[in-house]
């Protein structure tokens, strides 16, 4: 958990971060996020500062206006009440909202999106998220499940996808399964077990090494690598088709890689663009604290609305 007091001018004064222990079980860490949020209302109060609002993101299905965390994976939770939980814990104001989605209006509002009023922030990291972000507002969806675009159908033929379908975006472009897919293809070990398991004497090859081997010219690794540029820019094209944004922003773990990913990709985007216009292709610039700041920004945006 990422957990921070935050201006209203977006200035982080005090930050943390505590463990989600998810295994406990989704009550427990209900219990977690409700006891952390009072100490963070209780440092401000120590500091001279007075709490106004909480915002609380979470990853999963997100009902932001009834206030209630409906799915995730992740963390268990089932139509959890959060917001009222939260609300009536710590008596503040309180805003629930998705953890990509949040993310998104962060790097809008304060990142890398900031000079755009049409914005598409996409996460590549375990799994693959996105954020449409219009005049500093992120779309929600009917149900709470916008900016699913890792589940965009980009290779019908293609390895199972976590969500049970086949040929998902994410289950040939996200940093696990550009981690995958390359153990794959190595093949077993000298130990005779494959580099796919992360078991003991054995470590699983990240993405961003594939990335760095690519960079090197190891053919397996630029086979792999150019497969998840191809795939990433289909998905990415047709999110271009649906939201005709200004900016692009990539956040998450693959896009540490530089320009060994955006070189390659703005380059297969534009081969893919007719008549649409080619968005600007920008990394984030806020990191794994985009979320938090989001936050903050839903708990301000809370006090302004009548």
């Amino acid at each position: 958990m990422k957990c921070a007091l935050v201006g209203a001018d977006g200035a982080v004064r005090h930050a943390e971060r505590h463990p989600t222990d998810a295994e406990r079980g989704p009550d427990a860490v209900v219990e977690t996020i409700l006891t952390v949020a009072e100490g963070l209302a209780g440092k401000a109060r120590a500091d001279g500062l007075t709490p106004t609002a909480l915002g609380i993101v979470v990853p999963g299905v997100v009902d932001e206006a009834r206030g209630v965390a409906v799915w995730s994976a992740n963390v268990g939770f089932r139509d959890v009440p959060l917001r009222e939980l939260a609300a009536r814990r710590l008596g503040l104001p309180t805003a629930l909202g998705h953890d990509v989605r949040a993310g998104g209006l962060a790097e809008a509002r304060l990142g890398a999106g900031r000079d755009a009023g049409h914005v598409l922030f996409v996460a590549i990291g375990t799994g693959i998220a996105a954020a449409h972000v219009v005049a500093s507002s992120a779309a929600t969806g009917a149900h709470g499940a916008a900016g699913e675009l890792g589940h965009i159908l980009v290779r019908p033929d293609g390895p199972i996808c976590g969500c049970g379908q086949r040929g998902c975006l994410e289950a040939v472009a996200s940093a696990s399964s550009v981690a995958r897919r390359y153990a794959e293809l190595i093949g077993p070990t000298s130990d005779g077990g494959s580099a796919a398991d992360a078991g003991p004497g054995r470590t699983m090859v990240t993405a961003a090494e594939v990335a760095a081997r690519a960079a090197a010219g190891e053919d397996l690794a630029t086979r792999v690598w150019r497969e998840a540029v191809e795939a990433l820019a289909d998905g990415l094209a047709t999110g271009q088709a649906l939201y005709d944004v200004e900016t692009i922003v990539l956040g998450g773990g693959l896009a540490q890689a530089g320009a060994g990913l955006f070189d390659p990709l703005r380059v297969a985007l534009r081969d893919r663009l007719t008549f649409h216009r080619e968005p600007r292709l920008v990394p984030a610039v806020l990191g794994d604290e985009a979320g938090c700041l989001g936050a903050a920004l839903l708990a301000l945006d809370k006090l302004e609305t009548p």
